[in-house]
């Protein structure tokens, strides 16, 4: 009885997706006194179900029945009764009451299933329209109803008023002015009108809590991934589209190894859908894209979408077996043509199309805008038009198609450009389609009608929302003959006709009793105006239906792909087993001397390995109960050797930062989880042994490790302590691991050195000096003659041993750029780096590489280091850091002071200061001259216009920094290969934001060019006219400049249609391109209304002395794709 607890009237938060069930509070008895004799009394039961319940509109009711309970001594009655049980649509109901209030001053009331208890059947609900109505026996005139809808179901059983009506009003003497009370004498009446409605789609006034579609609907969705429901509703119309579905599972992909693939993407999504039990995510499908977030929580254009994911489909199918299958579902024809009036000749281009864009603004339904698409246009008077070998002519201009797909799909037209508001809107106005629609209107007389051009809906798409803030979900057909069905994201239900169509032909909601509509969920207002519209629908060809849906016909995806998907699922069944078993297991981090022996830098192994290695210690996953013998003969097989040959020593953090082994673990019964928990660092996890492997047995077959073989010198309380030893090797420039050596505390250093020329194979005279590795910043040289006690040396330590070399070692060593000394080398370990080095320039064949540096290299030590690699000169190279999102950041320069770790790690006082860029990577570039020559002069970026405003090639030109246009000029004919006659006529401009500024002097100083404007070189025709004039172009909006701007003479006395002439020769815009242009003058100062300009008009009388009037070319951006669209939809 989830809702006892709850207020009287609650409107529950708005949900996008269903509408949810609302509780309406009726006014008590209120009505008007001239009323008061139409009002039907409360034991007039069918006239007062009829006037105060009226049936809901697009419902349908499959029962109703009323009911009265007579209630006796109200104030005796305790905390809560029911009322007799009585049957509406074969469920039993009754009422439940608390006759002192349900925790308030109120009486309250709920309508209740009547089932007994712990026996409601398995998946019941009912969705029940009811009103309850107090009433006074006595007086059936005074009553207080309350309505309220709901789906009741096994949990939500109950559902009413918690407060019907107020305890105190209810025994006043007066009830409204009646003379008597509403309960007199302890008594009333409480009558219950119960309408059982039909649930034909099973979710009317679902909470969808515990929602399973696939149980529901047999089919799954697909999961948002932040603002992809518009990819959403496209996938699940193909999806369906069972031909197409098809048609991408034969697409060959078994050799496809990375998801990164765009075809095998899709075919594991479609694959998902079918045999998943739950919704589908769309994340491989939108990284095989190459989309990132920006893609992901941008909502994009759907008919944009559909259009290169075709493309892209389209290509990959080409050469197998599914090659031109799209064409045939999805192409049709058309035909543009001109057709004379008074002469037989025809102008006409057959064109194929994969859909077809409709107008909705000025259209009241899909036959409207094929009309308005095909409509006829009279060109006569001035508009003639000009047919070869018949002159100008009157003709008729138009568009009709020869033949449409068999899968047709229709693209409204639901967003345009408000003038008034310079901006885009969405269109609202309804626009109805059918479900049955013929095409045969809009064919050409000659198309092929052999067959019927009738079609099938199959789907419509849906935006819910403005243009700023949307929602879009489908309504899809996926069986010949069964309904309509709303993907709506991660949620399926079943729909009805009327959802599918006439709630999305958008205009205005049915006004009812002066209903404003309905709230706009993402505008949160209220509105008269539909928020949901189709934008795009989808049509079957009715002749071609069974092929297009398959009906009957299982589609089988690839067995390679099924493999795929299964070997996914087992592994997420395993990394799920394993991380609910986790808390039983743990890690466990082992060292021997294989990997030490593998290891070259500071410690014993690398304990924190960023990159796999030999020398890496091996990590075991094993159960916190299993012992240590246990554990050890697991290891004992890795080393090949027999478990009792091994000793474990646990790992300990010291304080220099070091991790040494401390002591040997000597209880082999206990657990590995006491173990840790006994010897264990608990700031290290795994937890790290070292493991000792004793060499020979004893007579009795024990083994024999390295530290009973050593005298203690007589004191026995003194243990022998293991040793690592490091061989630093001067020659081959290493220093490796060799193994452990054991040694008393008593021990001189000099004493080891029988054991050291052993284990390295030297001849017992060989000279050699020790150091000690005390951590990475420390290493200091170990005297002889002095105990390993008083060296301070303890269990664990590591000593370094290299040959004593020669001078004439030493300085061949040194004449390479080696280290004759090992402490020498260690500090090349400490401050050594691996970089990356990248091309600046994807558009290069040099090669992208990974070099060893030191932090301490200076700029030039850098330069020849790369040089050598890449065999150029190394003042020829220029670096550039990068990014931490893989774009440049900042060029370093040649006079860069400080070294390579400053460069690579910044500090606030050194180069760079604290700018987030990549530690382990460079862009370098080859330059055609060395980097302090470079660093004189200053790059130019240059337009080159070689062919008027037609051609545009981009030049980057290095000029010296005190240069002058002239010298830009000259650089720009050797670089572009320009003749000497052509040279002499360029003229060097300025534009910004698609306006011309200034024309630069030949004397100019390039130093005086900003950087944000863009600078344009041309050749314009020689010319003395004192007066000039600028131009630029727009889109019918002045504040839509595109293109580039330019700057030409006025001549006196010139009519303007020939100027226009003019124009054509000096842009080279010529024919029908330069015809559609729109002439006008516009104020430089604001570019406000456009003052068209004449053929006849004189523009040199026009302008003038005024400096301030420009010339405004009106056409069409061809280059831009949506306003106010940044970027256009891509897949990799």
């Amino acid at each position: 009885m989830d809702q006892l607890g709850s207020d009287m009237v609650v409107e529950p938060e708005f949900d996008e997706k269903q509408e949810v069930a609302i509780i309406t509070n009726d006014s008590d008895d209120t009505m008007d006194d001239g009323d008061a004799e139409d009002e039907p009394r409360a034991d007039e039961y069918d006239a007062f179900f009829k006037k105060h319940m009226p049936e809901l509109p697009d419902q349908e009711t499959e029962a109703e029945a009323h009911f009265t309970w007579e209630i006796r001594d109200w104030r005796t009655l305790t905390r809560r009764e029911h009322g007799p049980v009585f049957e509406c649509g074969g469920i039993p109901w009754r009422i439940l009451f608390f006759p002192h209030g349900n925790n308030v001053d109120f009486a309250s009331f709920y309508l209740e299933q009547g089932f007994e208890e712990k026996k409601v059947p398995e998946d019941w609900y009912a969705c029940v329209q009811f009103m309850l109505v107090l009433w006074n026996p006595n007086d059936p005139s005074i009553y207080i109803t309350h309505t309220a809808t709901h789906r009741f179901t096994a949990d939500e059983g109950d559902w009413g008023f918690t407060r019907f009506a107020e305890l105190r009003r209810l025994f006043n003497g007066s009830w409204e002015d009646k003379g008597r009370p509403m309960v007199e004498n302890n008594t009333a009446n409480v009558t219950a009108y119960v309408r059982v409605l039909k649930d034909p789609t099973g979710v009317l006034w679902h909470n969808f809590i515990n929602y399973d579609s696939k149980k529901e609907t047999g089919m799954v969705g697909l999961k948002n991934q932040g603002a992809t429901c518009y990819l959403n509703s496209l996938l699940q119309s193909l999806f369906f589209t069972n031909a197409f579905r098809q048609a991408v599972y034969q697409i060959p992909t078994d050799k496809e190894e990375s998801r990164t693939d765009s075809a095998f993407a899709l075919q594991r999504l479609f694959y998902l859908l079918q045999t998943s039990s739950s919704a589908v995510a769309t994340t491989d499908l939108t990284h095989s894209f190459g989309w990132d977030s920006k893609q992901i929580f941008e909502q994009q254009d759907v008919q944009e979408l559909s259009r290169v994911l075709m493309d892209k489909l389209d290509e990959k199918m080409k050469g197998t077996e599914a090659q031109g299958a799209l064409e045939r579902m999805f192409v049709g024809k058309m035909k543009t043509y001109i057709s004379c009036i008074n002469v037989a000749y025809e102008s006409s281009r057959i064109e194929e199309f994969w859909d077809i864009q409709l107008n909705v603004s000025g259209n009241k339904n899909l036959d409207d805008s094929f009309k308005d698409y095909i409509q006829v246009e009279t060109m006569d008077g001035d508009n003639k038009y000009h047919a070869e070998g018949h002159g100008l002519q009157d003709a008729k201009k138009g568009v009709i198609f020869e033949s449409f797909p068999q899968v047709l799909h229709l693209q409204l037209k639901r967003f345009e450009y408000d003038i008034q508001r310079d901006a885009m809107m969405k269109v609202n106005d309804r626009y109805e389609f059918p479900e049955i629609w013929d095409a045969s209107p809009y064919l050409s007389e000659t198309a092929d009608r052999s067959e019927p051009w009738i079609y099938h809906l199959h789907g419509v798409l849906v935006h819910s929302g403005d243009l700023n803030a949307g929602h879009y979900y489908a309504f899809l057909k996926p069986e010949k003959e069964g309904p309509f069905f709303k993907f709506d994201d991660d949620r399926v239900t079943r729909a009805t006709n009327r959802e599918a169509l006439e709630e999305n032909f958008g205009g205005d909601y049915t006004q009812v009793n002066g209903n404003m509509g309905q709230r706009n969920p993402y505008t949160r207002t209220w509105s008269s105006k539909r928020s949901m519209s189709a934008y795009m629908l989808v049509y079957i060809r009715e002749s071609r239906l069974d092929d297009m849906l398959m009906p009957g016909k299982v589609i089988k995806a690839p067995q390679h792909l099924a493999d795929r998907v299964a070997e996914e699922k087992a592994a997420f069944e395993r990394r799920r087993k394993e991380r609910e078993e986790a808390h039983l297991y743990m890690e466990v981090a082992v060292a021997s001397e294989r990997e030490f022996r593998a290891y070259q830098g500071f410690d014993i192994v690398p304990w924190k390995a960023e990159t796999e290695s030999n020398a890496n210690p091996k990590v075991y996953r094993v159960l916190k109960a299993t012992t240590v013998i246990d554990f050890m003969k697991t290891v004992a097989e890795d080393l090949k050797t027999e478990a009792d040959l091994l000793r474990p020593w646990s790992m300990v953090n010291r304080q220099n930062g070091t991790t040494r082994p401390d002591v040997p673990i000597s209880f082999f019964e206990m657990s590995m989880e006491v173990a840790c928990q006994k010897y264990g660092t608990k700031a290290a996890m795994p937890m790290r042994l070292w493991v000792e492997q004793a060499d020979q047995r004893d007579e009795d077959g024990k083994p024999v490790f390295g530290g009973d073989l050593i005298d203690t010198k007589s004191q026995p309380d003194k243990k022998p302590l293991m040793l690592f030893l490091k061989h630093f090797n001067a020659k081959t420039q290493s220093l490796m691991g060799v193994g452990n050596i054991y040694a008393s505390p008593q021990d001189k250093v000099g004493d080891m050195a029988p054991q050291i020329c052993k284990l390295l194979g030297w001849p017992p005279s060989t000279p050699f000096k020790l150091s000690e590795e005390i951590k990475q910043n420390m290493i200091e040289g170990m005297k002889p003659k002095m105990t390993l006690a008083q060296s301070e040396i303890q269990d664990g330590d590591i000593i370094t041993v290299q040959k004593v070399l020669s001078e004439k070692e030493v300085s061949q060593i040194t004449a390479t750029g080696g280290y004759a000394d090992a402490k020498e080398f260690y500090d090349y370990l400490l401050n050594r780096i691996n970089v990356e080095f990248a091309p600046a320039f994807s558009d290069t064949t040099l090669p992208t590489f990974t070099l060893t540096l030191s932090k301490k290299m200076n700029y030039e030590q850098l330069s020849m280091k790369v040089g050598e690699h890449l065999k150029v000169e190394p003042t020829h190279l220029r670096f550039t850091t990068v990014s931490t999102g893989g774009k440049p950041k900042t060029q370093i320069k040649y006079s860069q002071q400080g070294t390579l770790g400053n460069i690579l790690f910044p500090t606030p006082y050194s180069y760079g200061g604290t700018s987030l860029h990549r530690p382990d990577q460079l862009f370098y570039e080859v330059l055609d001259m060395s980097l302090k020559e470079l660093e004189t002069r200053k790059a130019l970026n240059i337009t080159w216009l070689p062919e008027g405003l037609t051609k545009e090639e981009q030049y980057q030109l290095m000029i010296p920094r005190n240069s002058t246009i002239a010298d830009v000029l000259e650089a720009l004919q050797k670089k572009a290969g320009i003749s000497d006659e052509v040279t002499k006529r360029m003229r060097v401009f300025e534009a910004h934001n698609n306006k011309f500024y200034k024309s630069l002097s030949l004397d100019f100083q390039i130093m005086g060019i900003q950087n944000y404007y863009q600078l344009y070189a041309w050749a314009p025709p020689e010319d003395d006219s004192p007066k000039k004039m600028t131009a630029f172009h727009y889109d019918k909006e002045v504040s839509k400049v595109h293109g580039i701007p330019f700057q030409f003479s006025v001549k006196e006395g010139e009519v303007f249609s020939d100027t226009k002439q003019r124009l054509s020769e000096l842009t080279k815009i010529k024919g029908k391109q330069f015809d559609k242009i729109k002439f006008a003058l516009l104020s430089r100062a604001t570019y406000s209304k456009p003052e068209p300009i004449d053929d006849d008009e004189i523009l040199w009388d026009i302008v003038g002395n005024r400096d301030d009037i420009a010339l405004g070319l009106d056409h069409a951006n061809k280059s831009r794709s949506l306003w106010g669209k940044a970027d256009s939809i891509f897949i990799r």
